[in-house]
């Protein structure tokens, strides 16, 4: 068994569309996992740890779990640690930090869902929250994508700070906006990368305009969205069959569906669309066993 440092991954060199190719693999491959719902406990608050396992097909011969949590004031706001399992001998592998894996397979999740079910003229990409997980999306967004334009809710200097971290990319114009109102009112593509939210982030639901893909990556703030929106999808049902408006969901679906062709994603550049990407344990382990290979060759 051996210990994999964050700063160890980080020094792979994996590329943000290595990210999003990895999480379309997992997606493809989750209904023949054993993949139980996360468990979520909460110390207090909002703050969170949650438990993630996942057994990958017998091919790869690994069980792993992860466990989160964010706790308030942390920085980062997210931590993780992972034990992987050789699922033949059921020798332990690795532990193995998960702060990067978090960050980039989320942000390769997001950017995934975001090229599947935006509409087929997406321009303007608005964010909101640019933190470890919002510069993850940035970063799968301009590895997948060209000719787009980046509007960033100003907090403090942080957007200046990511216009100026990003400057070297030729594929992206960058605005500012000083209101959520601004945010939104023209945007193809809504992301939230806020990991908490008192109410509701945008309360008039007409600023969103028809063909609008919104992606609360933490989930929190677009609840008004959830029973209007055309349609809804999310990683995986189980994580959102207890949403206080699931029920009422006008038309609901899971990416991995989208991807491999058992149901329709958009069905014209009209539909308003709502993606719960909640994340899956299944993610974090096929990137584990990714890296594990890679550290051992």
């Amino acid at each position: 068994m051996r210990y994999i440092s964050s700063e160890a991954i980080a020094n792979l060199n994996i590329s943000p569309s290595t990210c999003v190719d990895w999480v379309r693999e997992a997606f493809l491959m989750k209904n023949r996992c054993q993949l139980p719902p996360k468990i979520s406990l909460h110390p207090q608050g909002n703050d969170f740890f949650n438990t993630m396992p996942c057994m990958l097909p017998s091919e790869y011969h690994t069980f792993g779990c992860k466990v989160v949590s964010r706790i308030k004031g942390s920085f980062p706001a997210l931590k993780s640690e992972m034990m992987l399992f050789d699922s033949l001998s059921g020798e332990m592998t690795a532990l193995m930090n998960c702060d990067w894996i978090t960050a980039m397979r989320t942000g390769a999740v997001a950017a995934l869902a975001i090229n599947t079910l935006r509409k087929s003229d997406a321009k303007i990409y608005s964010i909101v929250g640019l933190g470890v997980i919002g510069h993850a999306v940035l970063d799968c967004i301009l590895a997948t994508n060209s000719d787009i334009v980046v509007r960033l809710m100003r907090y403090k200097d942080h957007a200046e700070k990511t216009i100026g971290q990003y400057s070297g990319y030729p594929n992206v114009a960058f605005e500012i906006a000083d209101t959520m109102e601004h945010l939104v009112c023209d945007a193809d593509v809504v992301i939230s990368c806020i990991t908490d939210a008192d109410g509701l982030l945008v309360p008039d639901i007409n600023l969103f305009k028809p063909g609008v893909l919104v992606v609360p990556v933490h989930t929190r703030g677009f609840q008004n969205c959830d029973t209007v929106f055309d349609k809804v999808f999310a990683d995986d049902e189980g994580h959102v069959k207890g949403f206080k408006y699931f029920s009422q969901f006008r038309e609901f679906g899971e990416l991995g569906d989208v991807l491999s062709g058992r149901i329709a994603g958009r069905a014209n550049d009209d539909e308003r669309i709502l993606s719960y990407n909640i994340g899956l344990g299944l993610h974090d382990v096929l990137y584990g066993h990714k890296i594990l290979n890679l550290i051992n060759v």
